[in-house]
């Protein structure tokens, strides 16, 4: 188990350290995590308030169901880890990250009251798990943020139950959650939505 939880560790922490040289984990915004065990549950995320472009291995904290810290790295889970729990929970993830771009953002303030942004039509959607044509409709949930990670929690078990075939959803004037069945693919998931994002935020401004 140690030897996993290093490896997934060392995954982290270059996937982090990638995104933020993108401008995706600006300061010490976003949060990723993913499953070193499933029974029972343990996590490897990154701590709160980190810079993502200056992590090393040694500060990836192992979490359990509870968000209870379980190895002797400093610092403090995500305030968001409830987040991850529950989206590894509603869709058998191996992996979440939660990233904090400009275009996510501010889709998720403009679509906020249709309660989600739909794209069509582009090639890019391909990329997504289980998607083979560029005629694929996907839609993004979007849910108001709140302090309240509990309820928030609740909230996004509900809207991935709801939608059973999104690939991600947003946060309100917040950011992007995406998942995968591994770190890989939830890398994948994330370059194709931020710029499935980039792309119809430029579109509306034209």
């Amino acid at each position: 188990m140690a030897e996993a939880f290093a490896h997934i560790a060392s995954e982290l922490v270059e996937l982090a350290t990638t995104l933020h040289s993108r401008g995706l984990l600006q300061g010490t915004s976003g949060n990723l995590s993913a499953v070193v065990n499933r029974e029972p549950l343990q996590l490897a995320i990154t701590p709160s308030g980190a810079d993502k472009g200056q992590l090393s291995v040694s500060k990836i904290l192992s979490i359990d169901n509870n968000c209870v810290v379980l190895n002797e790295a400093a610092g403090k889970p995500s305030d968001e880890s409830p987040l991850h729990i529950a989206v590894i929970k509603a869709r058998d993830a191996g992996a979440v990250v939660h990233t904090h771009s400009v275009w996510a953002t501010v889709l998720s303030d403009l679509h906020f009251p249709e309660s989600g942004l739909t794209i069509e039509g582009y090639e890019m959607l391909k990329g997504l798990q289980g998607v083979t044509t560029h005629e694929h409709r996907e839609w993004v949930p979007i849910l108001e943020n709140s302090q309240n990670m509990s309820a928030l929690a609740s909230a996004v078990d509900e809207a991935l139950k709801t939608n059973v075939a999104a690939h991600a959803f947003l946060l309100r004037r917040h950011g992007l959650y995406t998942w995968g069945r591994d770190l890989k693919e939830a890398k994948r998931h994330v370059e194709i939505l931020e710029f499935l994002f980039e792309a119809v935020g430029r579109l509306r401004r034209l």
